[in-house]
């Protein structure tokens, strides 16, 4: 269970939950592809350091 950041919060970052969903997911792959050794040294999940990311406004979630 995700607990950090509040999801309700999170929800707000993106125009829909889809959205939110399909930009997540899309992040942390790239990040699994990526930086999988220094999030794993970290003991941090590819999808909750996503999760950080879009709620620091670092990554913006648009619909074309």
């Amino acid at each position: 269970m995700m607990i950090e950041p509040p999801i309700d919060k999170l929800i707000k970052k993106a125009p829909c939950r889809y959205a939110l969903v399909c930009g997540l997911a899309k992040r942390a792959k790239e990040l699994s592809s990526t930086r999988a050794a220094e999030l794993e040294e970290k003991h941090i999940k590819p999808i909750s350091y996503a999760a950080e990311e879009i709620y620091n406004d670092k990554i913006i979630i648009k619909v074309d």
